[in-house]
């Protein structure tokens, strides 16, 4: 076969033209894209909707004519709604970057400082305001033994918007739409000099944490 026969050979083959392959290229193109970045939104929502936490109805409050360290002298309260898809672990809680021990039982007459905390999925009427009464020491340790809850009003007093409060042990879980309500009792630096001063409450989760400022309060009676 000379030359001339191949050349008519080549031309005389079926073949796709230029234009139907550079579509069927861009197609593919397309497809892949569209692959990924669906993938891409798909991994990204799902990890922004992983936990968020809303914080709000941060207080600090101050009682001067209370003993220091007794549960009247100073509280921090504070409402933490789970508003993301997935439950949450709360490990810990800061006032002023200083960590609010769960509990700090010891055999004694009391405790200098422990948190207490309900859980809720009713919806919350009212802020937190100070009790001057309703907190009381735990006659036993918490975390060996069961203490029965406290009925708390976030009023104050009274018995409206009441919850059940237990004392904190351990690490909180609050679940996907649940509101959690939280009193630190005599939270650490926490002084008659801070009156009117600007303090952060901190809490933290296993995967992030959360930053709310409040003014510290002068309770009267």
């Amino acid at each position: 076969m000379n030359y001339n026969s191949f050349h008519r050979l080549l031309r005389n083959k079926y073949a796709l033209s230029t234009v139907v392959t550079t579509l069927i290229i861009l197609v593919i193109s397309v497809l892949l894209a569209s692959v990924v970045t669906y993938f891409a939104i798909n991994v990204v929502s799902t990890r922004v909707q992983e936990e968020s936490l809303s914080l709000s109805d941060a207080h600090i409050f101050l009682n001067p004519a209370a003993a220091a360290g007794s549960p009247a002298y100073s509280q921090a309260s504070l409402k933490v709604i789970n508003t993301g898809g997935r439950d949450v672990v709360i490990t810990k809680i800061a006032v002023r970057g200083q960590d609010n021990a769960w509990t700090s039982w010891v055999a004694g007459p009391t405790d200098s400082q422990f948190i207490v905390y309900a859980v809720t999925d009713s919806p919350i009427q009212t802020d937190m305001y100070f009790q001057p009464t309703g907190i009381t020491v735990p006659t036993t340790d918490p975390a060996t033994t069961t203490v029965t809850p406290l009925t708390l009003s976030l009023l104050g007093t009274g018995t409206t918007d009441q919850f059940s409060f237990s004392y904190a042990t351990t690490d909180l879980v609050l679940k996907s739409g649940y509101s959690l309500l939280v009193y630190i009792v005599n939270p650490d630096s926490i002084t008659i000099n801070d009156i009117g001063l600007t303090v952060s409450i901190t809490l933290y989760t296993a995967q992030a944490m959360y930053y709310q400022e409040c003014n510290v309060q002068a309770y009267t009676a």
